[in-house]
Protein backbone atom coordinates (compact mmCIF):
# COMPACT_ATOMS: atom_id res chain seq x y z
CA UNK A 1 0.00 0.00 0.00
CA UNK A 2 1.08 3.57 -0.97
CA UNK A 3 1.96 6.10 1.51
CA UNK A 4 -0.27 8.85 1.84
CA UNK A 5 1.89 12.18 0.90
CA UNK A 6 2.74 14.36 3.89
CA UNK A 7 1.48 17.56 3.84
CA UNK A 8 1.70 20.91 5.32
CA UNK A 9 -1.18 19.82 7.66
CA UNK A 10 0.87 16.61 8.97
CA UNK A 11 3.77 18.62 9.55
CA UNK A 12 1.88 21.35 11.81
CA UNK A 13 0.10 18.06 13.29
CA UNK A 14 3.28 16.30 13.90
CA UNK A 15 4.34 19.95 15.94
CA UNK A 16 1.26 19.70 18.27
CA UNK A 17 1.93 16.06 18.92
CA UNK A 18 -1.50 15.74 17.77
CA UNK A 19 -0.98 12.42 15.19
CA UNK A 20 -1.90 8.97 15.84
CA UNK A 21 1.16 6.80 16.20
CA UNK A 22 1.50 5.25 12.80
CA UNK A 23 1.34 8.41 10.79
CA UNK A 24 3.74 10.67 13.58
CA UNK A 25 6.11 7.70 13.04
CA UNK A 26 5.66 8.06 8.88
CA UNK A 27 6.38 12.18 9.42
CA UNK A 28 9.33 11.53 11.10
CA UNK A 29 10.90 9.00 8.64
CA UNK A 30 10.04 12.20 5.88
CA UNK A 31 12.12 14.68 8.17
CA UNK A 32 14.80 12.34 8.29
CA UNK A 33 15.32 12.57 4.51
CA UNK A 34 14.29 15.97 4.29
CA UNK A 35 16.53 18.09 6.69
CA UNK A 36 15.85 21.35 5.32
CA UNK A 37 11.75 20.85 6.01
CA UNK A 38 12.58 19.64 9.46
CA UNK A 39 14.57 22.59 10.27
CA UNK A 40 11.99 24.49 9.82
CA UNK A 41 10.06 22.20 11.88
CA UNK A 42 11.99 22.29 15.05
CA UNK A 43 11.54 25.99 14.60
CA UNK A 44 7.91 25.57 15.17
CA UNK A 45 8.31 23.88 18.25
CA UNK A 46 10.55 26.05 19.52
CA UNK A 47 7.99 29.07 18.84
CA UNK A 48 5.04 27.05 20.20
CA UNK A 49 7.13 26.05 23.28
CA UNK A 50 8.18 29.74 24.14
CA UNK A 51 4.46 30.90 23.64
CA UNK A 52 3.85 28.15 26.17
CA UNK A 53 6.52 29.56 28.55
CA UNK A 54 5.52 32.96 28.08
CA UNK A 55 1.73 32.09 28.07
CA UNK A 56 1.59 29.70 31.20
CA UNK A 57 1.01 32.10 34.19
CA UNK A 58 -1.66 33.68 32.26
CA UNK A 59 -3.71 30.63 31.95
CA UNK A 60 -3.14 30.07 35.45
CA UNK A 61 -4.21 32.87 36.95
CA UNK A 62 -8.34 32.50 38.26
CA UNK A 63 -11.42 34.47 36.59
CA UNK A 64 -11.71 37.83 38.26
CA UNK A 65 -14.74 38.23 40.45
CA UNK A 66 -15.96 40.91 38.02
CA UNK A 67 -16.78 38.12 35.14
CA UNK A 68 -18.52 35.78 37.85
CA UNK A 69 -21.30 34.87 35.93
CA UNK A 70 -23.69 34.44 38.91
CA UNK A 71 -22.76 38.26 39.75
CA UNK A 72 -22.93 39.42 36.20
CA UNK A 73 -26.55 37.93 35.87
CA UNK A 74 -27.76 39.25 39.57
CA UNK A 75 -26.25 42.73 38.29
CA UNK A 76 -28.59 42.75 35.43
CA UNK A 77 -31.72 41.32 37.33
CA UNK A 78 -31.10 44.31 39.72
CA UNK A 79 -30.98 46.49 37.15
CA UNK A 80 -33.91 44.88 34.76
CA UNK A 81 -32.37 44.30 31.72
CA UNK A 82 -34.09 42.69 28.90
CA UNK A 83 -34.44 39.07 28.89
CA UNK A 84 -32.32 38.16 26.11
CA UNK A 85 -29.23 40.50 27.09
CA UNK A 86 -29.01 38.29 29.83
CA UNK A 87 -28.85 35.69 27.93
CA UNK A 88 -26.60 37.06 25.81
CA UNK A 89 -24.44 37.81 28.44
CA UNK A 90 -24.81 33.86 29.15
CA UNK A 91 -24.17 32.67 26.29
CA UNK A 92 -20.74 35.02 25.87
CA UNK A 93 -19.77 33.71 29.05
CA UNK A 94 -19.89 30.32 28.30
CA UNK A 95 -18.09 30.57 25.01
CA UNK A 96 -15.00 32.68 27.08
CA UNK A 97 -15.16 29.94 29.77
CA UNK A 98 -14.98 27.35 27.43
CA UNK A 99 -12.24 28.79 25.37
CA UNK A 100 -10.53 29.91 28.44
CA UNK A 101 -10.25 26.15 29.71
CA UNK A 102 -9.34 24.73 26.08
CA UNK A 103 -6.60 27.96 25.82
CA UNK A 104 -5.43 27.04 29.59
CA UNK A 105 -5.22 22.82 28.39
CA UNK A 106 -3.03 24.13 25.35
CA UNK A 107 -0.70 26.36 27.53
CA UNK A 108 0.41 24.18 29.70
CA UNK A 109 4.62 23.28 29.06
CA UNK A 110 5.41 20.05 27.51
CA UNK A 111 6.52 17.42 29.68
CA UNK A 112 9.61 16.90 27.20
CA UNK A 113 10.73 16.85 23.76
CA UNK A 114 13.48 17.61 21.47
CA UNK A 115 13.39 21.12 22.23
CA UNK A 116 13.53 20.61 26.01
CA UNK A 117 16.97 18.05 25.51
CA UNK A 118 18.06 21.00 22.87
CA UNK A 119 18.21 23.67 25.27
CA UNK A 120 19.74 21.77 28.58
CA UNK A 121 22.80 20.27 25.91
CA UNK A 122 23.41 24.25 25.25
CA UNK A 123 22.86 24.97 28.73
CA UNK A 124 25.34 22.18 29.87
CA UNK A 125 27.61 23.91 26.75
CA UNK A 126 27.55 27.04 28.25
CA UNK A 127 28.35 25.67 31.80
CA UNK A 128 30.86 22.97 31.62
CA UNK A 129 32.68 23.73 27.89
CA UNK A 130 34.32 26.93 29.04
CA UNK A 131 35.51 25.55 32.71
CA UNK A 132 39.06 25.12 32.60
CA UNK A 133 39.93 23.38 35.83
CA UNK A 134 37.02 21.09 36.24
CA UNK A 135 34.62 20.87 33.33
CA UNK A 136 34.24 16.88 34.29
CA UNK A 137 33.36 15.20 37.00
CA UNK A 138 35.01 11.79 36.16
CA UNK A 139 37.82 11.74 33.24
CA UNK A 140 38.40 9.75 30.21
CA UNK A 141 41.13 7.60 32.27
CA UNK A 142 37.79 6.59 34.21
CA UNK A 143 35.51 5.62 31.81
CA UNK A 144 34.42 2.27 32.84
CA UNK A 145 33.29 4.14 36.37
CA UNK A 146 31.56 6.62 33.88
CA UNK A 147 29.88 4.58 32.02
CA UNK A 148 28.31 2.24 35.02
CA UNK A 149 28.05 5.52 36.86
CA UNK A 150 25.22 7.23 34.56
CA UNK A 151 24.11 3.90 33.50
CA UNK A 152 22.77 3.34 36.79
CA UNK A 153 21.36 6.64 37.52
CA UNK A 154 19.49 6.76 34.00
CA UNK A 155 18.32 3.08 34.78
CA UNK A 156 19.14 2.47 31.27
CA UNK A 157 22.44 1.12 29.31
CA UNK A 158 24.97 3.82 28.03
CA UNK A 159 27.24 4.22 25.73
CA UNK A 160 30.22 6.39 25.88
CA UNK A 161 30.81 7.56 21.86
CA UNK A 162 34.60 7.43 20.80
CA UNK A 163 34.73 10.29 18.17
CA UNK A 164 38.46 10.02 17.92
CA UNK A 165 38.10 9.04 14.05
CA UNK A 166 36.59 12.51 13.69
CA UNK A 167 39.24 13.82 15.46
CA UNK A 168 38.14 14.55 19.66
CA UNK A 169 39.33 13.02 22.04
CA UNK A 170 37.23 12.23 25.44
CA UNK A 171 37.55 14.30 28.01
CA UNK A 172 35.37 13.19 30.44
CA UNK A 173 31.46 13.00 31.46
CA UNK A 174 29.08 13.61 34.56
CA UNK A 175 26.07 14.01 35.87
CA UNK A 176 23.57 16.97 35.02
CA UNK A 177 19.89 17.73 36.63
CA UNK A 178 17.47 18.43 33.83
CA UNK A 179 13.60 19.20 34.55
CA UNK A 180 13.00 15.63 33.28
CA UNK A 181 15.00 14.03 35.53
CA UNK A 182 19.57 13.35 35.48
CA UNK A 183 20.81 13.31 31.95
CA UNK A 184 24.37 12.38 31.08
CA UNK A 185 26.93 14.51 29.87
CA UNK A 186 30.20 13.64 27.99
CA UNK A 187 32.49 16.32 26.37
CA UNK A 188 35.19 16.12 24.24
CA UNK A 189 38.03 18.13 22.58
CA UNK A 190 40.05 18.38 19.58
CA UNK A 191 42.72 19.62 21.12
CA UNK A 192 43.18 22.90 19.48
CA UNK A 193 40.60 24.47 21.95
CA UNK A 194 37.39 23.33 20.60
CA UNK A 195 35.00 21.18 22.53
CA UNK A 196 32.03 19.36 22.11
CA UNK A 197 29.41 18.05 24.61
CA UNK A 198 26.88 15.00 24.17
CA UNK A 199 23.55 15.15 26.29
CA UNK A 200 21.71 12.19 26.40
CA UNK A 201 18.82 10.94 28.91
CA UNK A 202 15.35 9.32 28.83
CA UNK A 203 12.82 10.83 26.94
CA UNK A 204 9.40 11.43 28.09
CA UNK A 205 5.95 10.42 26.21
CA UNK A 206 6.85 13.10 23.59
CA UNK A 207 9.63 12.09 21.09
CA UNK A 208 10.29 8.78 21.85
CA UNK A 209 11.57 8.49 18.08
CA UNK A 210 12.37 11.62 15.93
CA UNK A 211 14.48 12.66 13.57
CA UNK A 212 17.86 14.14 13.15
CA UNK A 213 17.15 17.75 13.42
CA UNK A 214 19.75 21.25 13.51
CA UNK A 215 18.97 23.95 16.65
CA UNK A 216 21.21 26.76 17.35
CA UNK A 217 21.20 29.25 19.93
CA UNK A 218 23.36 31.95 19.21
CA UNK A 219 26.65 30.63 19.12
CA UNK A 220 25.88 27.45 19.94
CA UNK A 221 24.86 24.87 17.41
CA UNK A 222 24.23 21.42 17.04
CA UNK A 223 21.84 18.61 16.61
CA UNK A 224 19.22 16.96 18.55
CA UNK A 225 17.27 13.30 18.11
CA UNK A 226 15.83 10.17 19.65
CA UNK A 227 15.76 6.59 19.72
CA UNK A 228 13.92 4.19 21.28
CA UNK A 229 12.84 6.42 24.05
CA UNK A 230 16.51 7.49 24.64
CA UNK A 231 17.38 11.53 23.54
CA UNK A 232 20.48 12.65 22.21
CA UNK A 233 22.04 15.89 21.70
CA UNK A 234 25.35 16.77 20.33
CA UNK A 235 26.54 20.51 20.37
CA UNK A 236 29.38 22.94 20.01
CA UNK A 237 30.63 26.10 18.78
CA UNK A 238 30.19 24.87 14.97
CA UNK A 239 27.66 25.43 12.20
CA UNK A 240 25.20 22.48 12.80
CA UNK A 241 25.47 21.16 9.88
CA UNK A 242 29.20 20.63 10.19
CA UNK A 243 28.94 18.46 13.43
CA UNK A 244 26.01 16.09 11.44
CA UNK A 245 28.41 13.57 9.99
CA UNK A 246 29.54 13.48 14.35
CA UNK A 247 26.33 13.13 15.22
CA UNK A 248 25.76 10.03 12.74
CA UNK A 249 28.45 8.29 14.22
CA UNK A 250 27.15 9.20 17.79
CA UNK A 251 23.85 7.43 16.20
CA UNK A 252 24.89 4.72 14.81
CA UNK A 253 27.56 3.58 18.17
CA UNK A 254 24.68 4.56 20.50
CA UNK A 255 22.57 1.74 18.03
CA UNK A 256 25.20 -1.07 18.61
CA UNK A 257 24.63 -1.31 22.24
Amino acid sequence: MNQRPITEDDLHAYVDHALAPERRAEVAAYLEDHPDIAKRIIGYADQRERLRAALAPVADEPLPATLNLARMIEARRRRRLPLQWAAAAVLLLCIGGIGGWVARNSLQPAPGGLIALAQEATDSYHVYAPDHVRPVELRASDTVQLTQWVSNRLHQPVKVPDLAAAGYRLMGGRLVPTSHGPAAMFMYDDDHGDRLVMLTRPMNKTDQNAPMMAQSRGEVGGLVWADGGIGYSLVGQAPAESLRPIANEVRKQAREI
